[in-house]
């Protein structure tokens, strides 16, 4: 296991070099400073923003059953994570031209209808684990009614 250990961080830390390099070689002085401005402003924003949000949600959901919890927090979890990808492409629609299609998509639609799929998916996968715990046991070999 160490082997692999010691194999997976080195591939990393290679990439994480080439990544650097590229960086430095591809980007000139101030688009190189944009970056560094955008990737801190994401960690305020993390640190600022959504862990607090994740944490009051938390700590809101506490008054919900455990059992059905962990299926509650994970579709609040994917649909936040869809919902910040899907707010940039939402405010920029019809920004840019025809040629970059990406952008003429509507993106409240498919947002909304991959929400509505999250959460059926978490409602499906709730009753599967209900029903699963309501089975009865299966009865021992030779106990059949006759």
């Amino acid at each position: 296991m160490r082997k692999y250990r010691i194999a997976l961080g080195l591939s990393g830390a290679l990439l994480l070099a080439f990544g650097v390099f590229r960086l430095v070689t591809q980007l000139d002085a101030g688009d190189l400073f944009v970056l560094a401005l955008w990737l801190a402003a994401a960690v305020v924003l993390h640190d600022c923003v959504i862990a607090p949000i994740t944490v009051g949600t938390g700590i809101a959901l506490t008054g919900v059953p455990p059992r059905s919890r962990r299926y509650l927090q994970g579709a609040l979890i994917v649909g936040a994570l869809m919902t910040v990808i899907a707010i940039p492409l939402i405010g920029r629609r019809g920004t840019q031209p025809e040629s970059k299609a990406i952008l003429l998509r509507d993106y409240s639609a498919n947002l909304a209808l991959l929400l509505g799929m999250t959460a059926a998916i978490a409602v499906v996968l709730y009753a599967l684990r209900v029903l699963r715990e309501h089975r009865p046991p299966d009865a021992p070999p030779g106990s059949e009614a006759k």
